[in-house]
């Protein structure tokens, strides 16, 4: 049995996006993702903002979202056509 202390079965730490590709060399296929984003965003938004006064939260698009080690790493990522992540910092610095 190995307990939480063992380093057999230690969490290999995951890497930061500067060492993620932010590319799969894939392009959207479908032209009307981008206004889609763009009408689902404006409609939200309102509400977002009474939701989150502060401004801390995320809307994206097309973005890689890594979720678990791969070798390659784009195995290990999805990028959902839209998405909203709550009580975040809107940018990477800020």
């Amino acid at each position: 049995m190995t307990s939480a202390t063992d380093p057999s079965t230690a969490l290999t730490p995951f890497p930061d996006h500067t060492k993620l590709p932010e590319s799969d060399g894939t392009f959207v296929k479908n032209f009307q993702e981008h206004p889609q984003s763009i009408l689902l965003t404006d409609s939200i938004k309102p509400i977002l903002q009474k939701r989150h006064p502060d401004g801390q939260y995320c809307i994206g698009q097309d973005t890689g979202i890594y979720w678990r080690i791969t070798d390659p790493p784009e195995k290990g990522a999805e990028a959902p056509y839209w998405f909203y992540v709550g009580n975040v910092p809107p940018t990477l610095n800020g």
